[in-house]
């Protein structure tokens, strides 16, 4: 195994020090589907003779259960080592090898070529020097290759080997080659690549690989070995600014209190002062800390323990700078964004954002455009789809530290995770940030909402009706309302069709615009608990996230979820419209219980059955929530012979509140019904 060296006898310690110090290559194999990518690294392997003499004997003996080249050895075997892989011949997960030549050192990521596995192909791109892109020379640039090209490139990767392969197939015929090469060079004009290099190759066969191939003698460049061997990948990084994202306060005892994590870039040294983002505390580096030692200097890649001349407030997440230097904060930024989930992204739904070591909660506000990876085009969009990458606008709950992408990998990368599964949905790449979020502050007013619903004698409060179209909710939200203004209350109500015809009535019904509603909504009804009234809302709003979301936007108890729980067969013979009967025909679309999903509430706040309770009972049921939990305020009437308090004053006699409205010099006509008497009651009280 391995290569031989004259040093391991002669002189171990020189031929160790010599292996630690060879330079380290990362890079990735990647491009369409079976074009030989799994097959190249094993040849790499195989001829370097960097195989295990039981490894190999192991594979030989697979290549006759597994393998796809009959009675010769399937080298793809050494990478594809899931049981599905080799069963259907294709390359599933991201499968990472360490090698080392005479020269150098490496790490290899086999990256799937199938298009549904694209989000495993940026995650093994995440940390690649160089990029070797695969081409099957029968079959010429695929969609899939200049998808791969694409994210290499979004990924940072500056360096490209074009490995043309299955060149024996065509008897290594130079015009294929030249055509193959003069496509791809112009299609990745538009993409920031610092230097491509094609090579014809057959990674079955061994040609160009590791040896040149006489099969080939109008090729002139390298094989792929001795370019990896030599391509300089030594970048300026220990230049940039020096950043250390926090993981660990490393605090063992009472004399120590470091501060752990890995340079992100650039170099610092015992003596430098720094700063702390997102605090601004300084400090000086007292001392650089590591499992073998202390150092003098540390620099890109090196995982340390700093600690500081100061006993200052330090958390996991924060990045330590040079002092004069700070990284960049901001809420609001716009990224790429690659897409790695099968269910789709709404801009307004909330995600968590985790950049280095923080996690922060936020949304996707705007999605610019999407990215056409055939011609790298701008196309308009309305939601994300699996491996489509669109540039966004992105606003979180706080600012983050943060540098561009094009600056640092590190800083300028985040991933976006579903808040309900705790799944990575998506990977982005950091532009800028918005400028005008920096210009735009909270104005300070002296009236505050709790003054304005004081004012109101209650307590300001969003009541969110929600349940199928048919269920009844604007029906018992109306009767909530009516109650609610005989009780001399102030409010509002926000219903699904009304608002359709002004606020929002650019939006359709799509699950994209339905996310939009009720983002939309939401930050209405956190107005009107700012004004300090009583708000209904009446929306099917078939998706927890976006009730979260409404939610989440006021205080903890100013959200009422009301569920109105109607069988879908009783909202089908309720339907007056004919909406549902025309949803089974299909003439509409995504109309939700039939051809679009309601998700209901876990744990609705208020749960009404209509089936069990009539539409007066239950706003009478809602109106006692409000009113048992202090939200309808208390007031007292001067010269009256009754105190109103909470409400209470509907629960006197006829005969009473008649009494208590002559007494108030108020005229009460035979007949006039309860309800009205009160609401002159409290009118004439203000």
């Amino acid at each position: 195994m391995s290569h031989l060296d004259s040093l391991i006898s002669e002189d171990i310690i020189a031929y160790l020090n010599t292996q630690e110090n060879k330079s380290f290559l990362r890079f990735i194999t990647c491009g369409s589907v079976d074009d030989g990518k799994s097959t190249l690294i094993g040849r790499l392997l195989y001829d370097s003779k960097l195989i295990y003499e039981d490894q190999l004997a192991a594979i030989e003996k697979d290549s006759k259960k597994s393998g796809t080249q009959g009675d010769k050895v399937d080298l793809a075997l050494l990478v594809d080592g899931l049981a599905a892989e080799r069963e259907q011949g294709i390359t599933i997960d991201v499968a990472y090898r360490f090698f080392s030549t005479d020269r150098r050192k490496f790490i290899v990521a086999d990256t799937p070529g199938h298009e549904q596995y694209t989000r495993n192909m940026a995650t093994g791109a995440s940390t690649a020097d160089v990029a070797i892109l695969l081409i099957d020379c029968r079959h010429g640039v695929q969609v899939q290759t200049r998808r791969h090209a694409y994210i290499t490139s979004l990924l940072g990767i500056k360096k490209v080997v074009v490995a043309i392969n299955k060149m024996d197939l065509n008897g290594f015929d130079q015009k294929v080659f030249n055509d193959i090469e003069i496509e791809f060079r112009q299609f990745a004009k538009a993409l920031n690549f610092d230097d491509i290099t094609c090579i014809p190759m057959s990674a079955l066969e061994g040609d160009n690989v590791t040896t040149r191939s006489d099969n080939a003698p109008w090729y002139r460049g390298p094989t792929l070995l001795e370019y990896l061997e030599t391509v300089n990948v030594d970048t300026d990084t220990l230049d940039h600014p020096f950043r250390l994202p926090v993981q660990w306060v490393n605090r063992p005892n009472l004399d120590f209190r470091g501060f752990a994590g890995t340079v992100a870039s650039g170099t610092v040294s015992a003596g430098d002062g720094i700063i702390v983002i997102p605090s601004g505390k300084r400090s000086t580096v007292k001392s650089i800390v590591t499992y073998d030692g202390e150092l003098e200097h540390a620099r890109e890649d090196q995982a340390v323990t700093l600690t500081l001349d100061d006993e200052i407030d330090i958390s996991r997440g924060d990045i330590i700078c040079k002092k004069d230097d700070p990284i960049a904060q901001a809420d609001q930024c716009q990224a790429h964004i690659l897409w790695m989930n099968d269910n789709n992204m709404y801009p307004g739904r909330q995600y968590l954002f985790k950049f280095n070591n923080k996690t922060v909660p936020g949304s996707i506000m705007t999605l610019k455009h999407l990215v056409d990876v055939n011609d790298l085009s701008e196309k308009v969009g309305r939601t994300l789809a699996l491996n489509e990458v669109g540039v966004c606008q992105m606003s979180l709950s706080h600012p983050v530290a943060f540098d561009t992408y094009v600056d640092n990998r590190h800083t300028g990368s985040f991933i976006v995770i579903d808040r309900q599964t705790n799944a990575t949905v998506g990977v982005g790449m950091l532009d800028f940030a918005l400028r005008r979020a920096s210009n735009v502050v909270w104005q300070d007013l002296d009236v505050s909402k709790t003054e304005r619903a004081s004012q109101k004698n209650q307590k300001a409060v969003v009541l969110w009706f929600t349940g199928l179209s048919g269920c009844g909710k604007s029906t018992i939200a109306n009767l909530v309302e009516k109650k609610l203004l005989d009780l001399g209350r102030h409010t509002f109500t926000l219903d699904g069709d009304n608002v359709r015809h002004g606020l929002c009535r650019d939006l359709g019904f799509t699950q994209a615009d339905r996310v939009e509603n009720i983002r939309r909504i939401g930050e209405v009804a956190k107005l009107m608990i700012d004004s300090g009234l009583i708000t209904l809302t009446s929306f099917i709003s078939p998706f927890r996230s976006e009730r979260r979301m409404a939610r989440r936007l006021v205080d903890k108890d100013e959200f009422i979820e009301i569920f109105i729980d109607t069988p879908l067969e009783v909202c089908e013979e309720r339907d007056a419209k004919g909406l549902y009967a025309r949803a089974r025909r299909g003439e509409i679309r995504n109309f939700t219980g039939i051809n679009s999903p309601y998700q209901k509430p876990k744990r609705a706040d208020i749960h009404i059955k209509t089936v069990e309770t009539s539409a007066e009972a239950a706003a009478e049921r809602i109106v006692k929530y409000l009113d048992d939990r202090g939200y309808l305020g208390a007031g007292q009437f001067d010269g009256g012979p009754a105190v109103y308090t909470r409400g209470r004053l509907t629960k006197m006699s006829e005969m009473d509140v008649v009494a208590l409205a002559e007494s108030m010099g108020i005229e009460v006509s035979v007949g006039n019904p309860k309800a009205d008497t009160i609401r002159k009651i409290l009118n004439k009280q203000g």
